[in-house]
């Protein structure tokens, strides 16, 4: 597996919904590349901040620190 098809593939690993040959390929590649090895954890950051949003709130209005979390999570991910 690249780091292409990787990421391709984080949210179905995510979601527990990847079969057991391209899981083992998936962990397989996460043990030898640290760049996706950061990228996994930042889509675990990324889903931990929107989780902690209140389901009511309208999209145009993040708090700030969530805003400020989001974006930062996002520029780590440019840099990696």
């Amino acid at each position: 597996m690249n780091c292409d098809e990787f990421v391709e593939l984080v949210t179905v690993f995510l979601d527990g919904a990847m079969d057991e040959p391209t899981e083992l390929r998936f962990l397989t590649h996460l043990t030898r590349c640290e760049d996706c090895e950061t990228c996994l954890d930042q889509f675990r950051q990324t889903i931990a901040v929107l989780g902690e949003l209140p389901r009511s709130l309208p999209a145009q209005s993040l708090p700030g620190e969530a805003r400020d979390r989001l974006r930062g999570a996002f520029r780590a991910l440019r840099r990696g």
